[in-house]
This record gives structure tokens, C-alpha cells and sequence, in this order.
């Protein structure tokens, strides 16, 4: 692994669009099976045109416009020659003789009442919505990482605390892998790719080996935000964390930073809200300060960016980190950590669909 290597230069939206344009035209439709597999790869949830379409979305500025007239335009030929084949094999299929069985008898379906969505993921939509609307784009990574990823990138000393077994679950210890601590080392994926301006934000499950309470558990969810770029200050990053702390919990929503110390950021900070559980009056939750650290952030320590080949005489940046756990405990009034674990349905059932 070299911090130090030269990106690949990416392909240009017009070089993507016909490639992909001349991928689906050459792929072959003969039967129903064939054009099913089409519809997968090019037009489903997860296929290729849609993929370009979230990608389209962190576009700004006149490029979006000429950009989203193709991929339309792209998107308009993949599901007409998808309309045309699937058309094509059906009138095969009759021409032949083919014929649907007859459909035997059956009971009446039972009638089933709707699911109900976990309030963490609902807390989680919430976040990413806010901040998609933002600019941020997404990104995930494994959940078993390397130390370089996890720890070294970020500017954690040979001998810093959070190294140790008793704050960190390790897999292999030669060569190191451990079960990621923080959604950082997605960021790190991200900033070695040199493709700059960044903007972007890495929800997912990370682990630490604490004592399981009313507070904290052993794994948890995070969002981390990470933000790239010519002349980024502070005060850029107070203002996007005014507004998420708004959107979550309301315009009366009292906020308070403090200084705080990661290796990663300098200046670092930790931003508090106030209990909604106790209203301010202190409960376990918020060990009876009134206040509950919602998150942590700050300006990305210069190091770090030379660590991921950024120069950081030209770039400057910030990064927070969010719990979604800890959101969600405050914004439902929810007092035990434990409850999103113990998958009991009666509790799930209280946050609708």
C-alpha cells in the first residue's frame, strides 16, 4: 500500500455514458431469461443506469445540466430496447404453442399487517438525507480493515490508548486487521483516491470493546462526514452542523461546542445538545450535565491529508463524526442503549413503518 501513489485519472462523464451505451447494445436478448437479465443489470434498484444517477446528483453547476439530458436520453434507449425485447419474446413464446399452467386452487392468502422500519435506520434515512441534500455523496467500506486504514492514516501514534486490546477488537495481529473503530477508514479509502473536491459521508456499524450499559455498547452505528477542498474553515463546518442539529431536533434545539482532542483533526471539537430525556435537569443518560455529546469534528490535521497524498498547502478540509444510536435515544426519548438489540418486536412497532 503507497499514500504516495498517482490516482487514475477517471473517466469523463461522456466517456462513461458511451461506454455503457454501447455495453447494453451489444448485449444479447434471445429469450425472456435474457431479457430479465438485462432489466438486473441496466434499469433494477442496484443496476448500472441507476448507479449513474446517484452519482449525477453530487453534480452542480452547468455541467448537471448537459449531463442529466444524456444520462435521460440513455436511460429512455436502455428501457426501450428493454420494452421491445421483452415484447418480442412473449409473441415468441405464443407463436410456439407455449401456454401458461393452469393455476390450481388455494386457500385465501393470509392477511399479514405492515413491517415496521427499525428506528435506527429511520434516524440513519433522516442523516443521509440531510446531507445528500448537501452535496455529500456516499460511501461504505469493509467492516474488517488493516491498522494503516483504521489507525496509521489517521495520525494515531505507535503508542496511542486507542490502540490497545481493551478499546480496540483485533482480528489478525501479523499483519494487523481489526474490526474497524470508526467509519474513518472509509474516508481514508476516499481521500487516497485523489479525486478532489471531496465531499462525502460513511455511515455504517463500527465496534469497541467497552462494557455493554445503558449508555454504550460494544458495536454501534456512525455517520462520518468528510469535506475537501480549497479554503475550508471552521466556520464552514459550525454552520453544517447548526443546521443538521436543527433539522434532527428543532429550531429550539440548544447547541454548545467544547474543544476537545482527536489525533485526526486540529482544531477538534465536540458539539452538545441538550437532554431531551431530562429536559436539561440530568438523568443517567446524560450523567446528570443536562447536556449530551451529539458528536465530534473538527479541521483535518494536516498530516493526515499528506498521509492520503493530498497537499495540504492547497487543501484543507473538515470531518465529523455522528452516533446514530445517541440521535436516536434523544430525538425518541428512548433510555436504554440495550432496546436496539434485543430485537423485541412490541418496541420496534412503536416507530410505525
Amino acid at each position: 500500500m503507497n499514500p504516495e501513489q498517482e490516482p487514475v485519472a477517471p473517466l469523463s462523464w461522456d466517456e462513461t455514458l458511451e461506454s455503457l451505451r454501447r455495453v447494453a447494445a451489444a448485449f444479447e436478448i434471445g429469450d425472456a431469461a435474457a431479457a430479465e437479465a438485462y432489466r438486473l443489470r441496466f434499469l433494477s434498484k442496484k443496476g448500472e443506469v441507476t448507479r449513474l444517477f446517484e452519482a449525477f446528483r453530487a453534480l452542480s453547476g452547468p455541467e448537471k445540466k448537459s449531463v442529466g439530458q444524456a444520462l435521460n436520453a440513455l436511460r429512455t434507449e436502455v428501457e426501450e430496447r428493454w420494452k421491445e425485447a421483452s415484447a418480442g419474446t412473449a409473441q415468441a413464446a405464443a407463436a410456439s404453442g407455449a401456454t401458461a399452467p393452469a393455476a390450481a386452487p388455494q386457500l385465501p392468502a393470509p392477511v399479514w399487517g405492515r413491517g415496521s422500519r427499525h428506528p435506527l435506520s429511520l434516524t440513519r434515512r433522516l442523516m443521509l438525507d440531510f446531507f445528500g441534500e448537501l452535496g455529500f455523496r456516499w460511501s461504505e467500506g469493509p467492516e474488517i480493515v488493516d491498522d494503516w486504514h483504521n489507525f496509521g492514516a489517521l495520525h494515531f501514534e505507535a503508542d496511542h490508548p486507542a490502540r490497545d486490546m481493551q478499546d480496540t477488537f483485533f482480528v489478525n495481529l501479523d499483519p494487523v486487521y481489526l474490526l474497524r473503530t470508526h467509519t474513518s477508514s472509509v474516508q481514508v479509502k476516499e481521500m487516497m483516491k485523489g479525486l478532489l473536491p471531496l465531499r462525502t459521508v460513511s455511515p455504517g456499524r463500527v465496534y469497541r470493546n467497552e462494557t455493554v450499559s445503558a449508555r454504550s455498547h460494544m458495536q454501534f452505528h456512525q455517520v462520518e462526514g468528510l469535506y475537501i477542498d480549497r479554503d475550508v474553515s471552521f466556520a464552514d463546518l459550525k454552520k453544517v452542523l447548526y443546521d443538521f442539529a436543527i433539522h434532527l431536533f428543532g429550531p429550539d434545539v440548544q447547541i454548545r461546542f467544547r474543544p476537545s482532542y482527536f489525533p485526526f483533526t486540529e482544531p477538534s471539537a465536540e458539539m452538545d445538545v441538550t437532554c431531551f430525556l431530562c429536559s436539561g435537569q440530568g438523568c443517567n443518560v446524560c450523567k446528570h450535565s443536562g447536556w449530551v455529546e451529539i458528536l465530534g469534528c473538527g479541521m483535518v490535521d494536516p498530516q493526515v491529508l499528506e498521509n492520503c497524498g493530498i497537499d495540504s498547502e492547497v487543501y484543507s478540509g473538515y470531518a465529523f463524526g455522528i452516533g446514530i444510536e445517541r440521535l436516536t435515544m434523544l430525538r425518541h426519548r428512548i433510555p436504554d442503549i440495550r432496546l436496539f438489540y434485543e430485537n423485541d418486536v412490541r418496541f420496534v412497532k412503536q416507530f410505525g413503518v
